[in-house]
């Protein structure tokens, strides 16, 4: 079994808690619906209560099995130019105000602020192949602010600190590299592009970047020099800080003014038909943060296609094909949550405090691991296999737990009491 590599972790005392890691991946990649009563309804012998405490209380280490998983999946993807790691977040709708790092924030999957809990993750991808292998749960202010409620939610002293969703990004850049996970470059999208401290700590780890920004990012197309300004005639204090002394420009009038033959075809993917073809250019331009008197020398790529222009920033020595090939692998990032949410339940999970959420996203992993395994193994036979097939082929084979008239009626009379649990819950939420 996959799950028998990890058996050190889960010898907790006197217990052997294997089988029910065992149990919570199957019922991740065997349920319908992978909230804890689904899971238990398929699963042979599982138990509820049993589960939950798996989940919410017991102490594996989950920061040993997460630094496990990422290494088998940096071996199971093996080496080759196109290897990265892509960092994006993903949110989570969630009502109340319990669940740990709960908070009206912007909620990407449904394009607006709303009552949501959000993680950093990290994505090791190669090619078509792909797998998360880290995360960060985001604290907002106001929890990190109230000690009462980082306890109840059995936050740790060292993660009560506020820390922003960019710096819980570098810490997984700086955790892959320290864990030996062979990436070629970072990705990541204009959020985190939009902060030059981001772009200048990935370069000074030493590491390749392909960074997005925004289309209103400003950039230089010299390298500024910074001077003091002379004092304006009239009032006022004499200026002491230093200025670029040549204007910026926006990244999108910049690219807008170029002449059309100088964009060059270019294959940015390969896709289930064929190779993906949009247009590409490059220039040489500088970013300023507005703190530092020096500015950073990097490489503009802007691709385009279907009428949508995409802008990043790079320190890759590379034509131009290679560049616009390289700018488009963050679309892997972006699969790799739609398999964990619509295929492993990555999202449908009911726990509330710190250790349980990270349990469950491990869990979550070791489910994508073995799917990435899967592939490989069928890679000859079937070139095609998704985690989808892999998904409902486990359906199949799995055992199913035999269910007696009796039980299907206590299953249904469980529901209808967390059914109830929640809309009592909701009422006194809102009142």
């Amino acid at each position: 079994m996959f799950t028998t590599r990890y058996a050190k972790h889960f010898k907790v005392r006197s217990y052997n808690l294997l089988p029910l890691c065992s149990q919570y991946i199957t019922g991740l990649m065997h349920s319908k619906k992978r909230n804890m009563e689904r899971m238990v309804e398929c699963i042979p012998d599982a138990d509820w209560q049993v589960m939950q405490n798996f989940l919410t209380y017991s102490p594996w280490d989950y920061k040993a099995v997460n630094k496990q998983l990422a290494q088998e999946t940096d071996k199971a993807l093996g080496a080759g130019k196109n290897k990265c790691l892509l960092i994006d977040e993903s949110s989570f709708a969630k009502k109340g105000k319990s669940s740990v790092g709960v908070a009206r924030q912007w909620n990407g999957r449904l394009g607006k602020v709303e009552n949501s809990q959000v993680g950093v993750y990290a994505t090791l991808a190669k090619d078509d192949r792909y797998s998360i292998i880290d995360t960060r749960l985001y604290l907002p202010r106001e929890w990190t602010g109230d000690k009462k409620r980082m306890k109840k939610a059995k936050i740790p002293a060292e993660n009560q600190t506020y820390k922003t969703k960019l710096e819980l990004a570098l810490e997984m850049v700086e955790s892959a590299i320290e864990k030996g996970i062979e990436f070629n470059w970072v990705g990541a999208d204009g959020f985190y592009g939009n902060d030059s401290k981001f772009i200048r700590a990935i370069d000074r780890l030493g590491q390749n970047l392909m960074i997005d920004i925004h289309s209103d990012r400003h950039i230089y197309t010299e390298r500024p020099m910074f001077v003091i300004p002379e004092k304006k005639p009239g009032r006022g204090r004499k200026p002491r800080k230093a200025k670029p002394h040549i204007q910026s420009i926006r990244v999108d009038k910049l690219i807008g003014s170029c002449e059309e033959e100088l964009w060059k075809n270019v294959n940015i993917r390969k896709g289930t038909k064929g190779s993906i073809v949009a247009k590409a250019i490059k220039k040489t331009i500088w970013l300023w943060d507005n703190q530092k008197e020096s500015a950073m020398k990097l490489t503009l790529i802007a691709s385009k296609r279907n009428g949508k222009t995409k802008y990043s920033v790079t320190n890759i020595n590379a034509g131009i094909e290679r560049l616009a090939y390289i700018q488009n692998q963050r679309y892997w990032v972006e699969r790799s949550f739609q398999d964990a949410k619509s295929e492993i339940g990555m999202d449908e999970y009911q726990v509330r405090n710190w250790l349980s959420w990270h349990h469950h996203m491990t869990l979550v992993m070791m489910s994508m691991l073995f799917m990435l395994e899967v592939k490989n193994i069928g890679k000859n036979e079937f070139p095609l296999l998704s985690t989808a097939d892999i998904r409902i082929l486990l359906a199949y084979f799995l055992p199913k737990r035999d269910i007696t008239e009796k039980e299907v009626l206590l299953q249904m009379k469980i529901r209808h009491k967390q059914r109830k649990r929640d809309i009592e819950y909701t009422k006194n939420y809102k009142t």
